[in-house]
């Protein structure tokens, strides 16, 4: 990880997912992957912050290290984000591989291991504010200007002028209720008129 910053590697993607942290070799313990991303203060991280993939104690923990402008809640959602519990499909669909949703996870039919998230966004920021006990003003931080700022995206991420009218109001449990892409209104759930 070290080498790799070095040489201009600056996130640590899915933290904790599929990364090794420390290891023991005889009687050596060995920093891993998500030490690093810990000790390297200029590393950003993204997590999945479904409440499964890590459960609030890692998401605390991550916060505490990293703060909200090192930290980008992503889904990770494969096709069975949004859809009820079953039989779902990992990738496309003439090449994909069989996997089962359940328990607001994708699995292997096996059980044996996770196939991908079927988290949305809202629920990410659910998760870091309802069972994590993050501030809503970093969930939402995590959720809009730090990826925009790892990708580069520089009409996204705030709202200010010269930047797109991305926009999304949620209710107290950060529940949905209007999205504006670009200006214009694509779900309206408000149910008490306009907004003063």
């Amino acid at each position: 990880m070290v080498n790799g910053f070095d040489h201009g590697y600056t996130l640590a993607t899915h933290l904790y997912s599929a990364m090794n942290g420390v290891t023991r070799r005889g009687t050596f313990r060995y920093a891993g992957a998500v030490e690093a991303a810990f000790l390297i203060d200029e590393m950003d991280v993204e997590i999945i912050a479904d409440g499964i993939h890590l459960p609030p104690p890692l998401l605390q923990l991550v916060y505490k290290m990293k703060g909200p402008d090192r930290i980008a809640l992503v889904t990770d959602a494969m096709r069975g984000a949004g859809m009820p519990e079953g039989a779902s499909i990992l990738g496309s669909l003439q090449h994909g591989i069989s996997v089962i949703v359940e328990d607001g996870v994708a699995k292997m039919p096996d059980r044996s291991g996770f196939a991908g998230s079927v988290a949305t966004m809202d629920r990410l920021v659910r998760t870091m504010v309802h069972h994590a006990h993050i501030p809503l003003i970093d969930a939402v931080r995590m959720a809009t200007s730090t990826p925009a700022r790892i990708m580069g995206a520089k009409q996204l991420g705030a709202l200010a002028e010269g930047k797109r009218a991305d926009i999304v109001l949620f209710d107290d449990d950060i529940r949905i209720k209007l999205v504006m892409v670009d200006g214009q209104v694509l779900v309206d759930n408000l149910k008490t008129g306009p907004m003063e």
